[in-house]
């Protein structure tokens, strides 16, 4: 069976636009590209299939959004921010969520390409299984293949729109943030090795402090959730300040340390990662690296929409906040 790919690759087009002219699209397609792809369909005998005109045409209204934890602030806000771009361009929105888990992520995309969304965006770390990825990236092309559009929230390794956390930057200023406070014995709540967004943001932090010339921080790795931050907690040895690769780990690290009678932050300093929205009533007020979390969602919907040919990445810097939870140490 000849598929939309045969066609691209014999007339040397990219597959949206093999796309564009075969399942009806209302994109603008020029002159000289149209001609070749249409004289390729015919060598090879393409037929299309009438369910992918309607999904290019636009004929779905429904936007399918993955994320790994709806429960963590994080992907709420995001969420938030697509759901509400969303509304306004009169498209509904179905939210899975995968816990975590690949397998599931690849599932939901199969599942979504099925029902024929007009639209998918995927929000969440990408994971260090290189076979996973590819896996998922063999999904995805089947799904653009009928017209379908996608748009991430995370790495840049799926060929697709995507904005991209500057998450290892964010970890570094942070680092020279605390640095410059006194703090010299740092420890590190990294999250499990696998997840990318977890290991990008421990390595610029450690790598960093090592630049000073500072000890290597202590790393602590762990679940990437509230549960993981308070166990993790428990390990930190001798360090004047904790950084938690995500807001979420340090809230569980200010809990363990509270139950414990540590004080934050005059026994302890604590830094998180993204500035979720219910920091606003942690006490002590927690120092953190802010992410745009809801315009991000909205800026991934844009993308999904939009009518660029070539993957866009749109890299989002972190701003440093620092809170009550951290302390200048030393003279």
């Amino acid at each position: 069976m000849v598929t939309l790919e045969d066609v691209a690759k014999q007339a040397g087009v990219s597959l949206a636009t093999a796309s564009r002219v075969l399942n009806g699209s209302t994109r603008q397609v020029g002159a000289d590209l149209r001609a070749r792809v249409e004289r390729a369909a015919d060598e090879l005998g393409y037929r299309a299939n009438v369910a992918a005109q309607a999904l290019a045409r636009g004929a779905s209204n429904v936007i399918g959004l993955v994320v790994h934890d709806l429960t963590d602030p994080y992907f709420a806000a995001l969420a938030d921010g697509a759901m509400r771009a969303a509304a306004g361009e009169g498209l509904l929105v179905m939210v899975g969520t995968t816990h975590r888990d690949p397998e599931q992520e690849i599932a939901y995309v199969a599942t979504l390409n099925a029902q024929r969304v007009r639209a998918v965006l995927l929000a969440g770390s990408r994971v260090t299984d290189t076979e996973v990825t590819a896996r998922l990236r063999s999904e995805l092309v089947r799904y653009q293949a009928g017209g379908g559009r996608v748009a991430c929230v995370g790495q840049d390794l799926l060929g697709v729109d995507t904005v991209a956390p500057a998450n290892r930057a964010g970890a570094a200023a942070l680092a020279r943030a605390l640095a410059e406070l006194g703090h010299t014995r740092f420890a590190v709540l990294a999250g499990p090795p696998h997840l990318m967004t977890a290991a990008d943001r421990c390595a610029g932090f450690v790598e960093t402090v090592e630049e000073l010339g500072l000890p290597t921080p202590r790393v602590v790795h762990g679940p990437f959730d509230r549960d993981g931050g308070y166990q993790a907690a428990t390990e930190t040895g001798d360090a004047t300040c904790v950084f938690a690769v995500n807001d979420v780990m340090a809230v569980g690290a200010l809990a363990a340390y509270r139950e414990r009678g540590i004080r934050v932050p005059q026994d302890v300093s604590v830094a998180g990662f993204d500035d979720i929205a219910t920091l606003r009533d942690q006490v002590p007020a927690l120092t953190t690296v802010r992410l745009p979390l809801t315009d991000m969602g909205a800026r991934a919907l844009e993308l999904a929409l939009g009518e660029g040919e070539a993957p866009v990445v749109e890299e989002i810097t972190g701003e440093v906040v620092l809170r009550e939870s951290v302390r200048r140490c030393g003279p």
